[in-house]
């Protein structure tokens, strides 16, 4: 069975900082590229961040350029997302996928999400 499991979110000022963690079980790590989503109230779910089965290359939402980071880290079969210079309107339930590397863009498993709230 496959799990994502997400952590790190939480509430935090304008300006802060937060790292999201999601660890993924039940398929051998390496094989998935990994990324972030998120969905605030009322707008459609989009891509903030994916990095591939080595982590030698990452892409990022023009909105979260130069402020978020991916990176992973596959001895611990777990993904990360550090967010810094954090606005309101990053504030949104974040999802961590997971994609089969042989298949690029497609993400196959989602996980419940995690809150992010920043507050102005």
């Amino acid at each position: 069975q496959v799990q994502l499991v997400e952590s790190g979110g939480g509430l935090v000022q304008a300006g802060g900082s937060l790292r999201l963690s999601c660890a993924l079980s039940g398929r051998t790590f390496s094989n998935y590229a990994m990324g972030w989503f998120r969905q605030a109230p009322g707008k459609e779910r989009e891509f903030v961040a994916a990095i591939n089965w080595s982590g030698g290359s990452t892409n990022y939402a023009d909105s979260v350029k130069g402020r978020f980071t991916i990176s992973r880290d596959n001895a611990k079969n777990t993904v990360y997302l550090q967010m810094n210079s954090l606005k309101p309107e990053d504030t949104a339930v974040y999802y961590c996928v997971a994609g089969r590397r042989s298949t690029p863009g497609r993400y196959d498993y989602w996980g419940q999400g995690t809150q992010v709230t920043v507050s102005s």
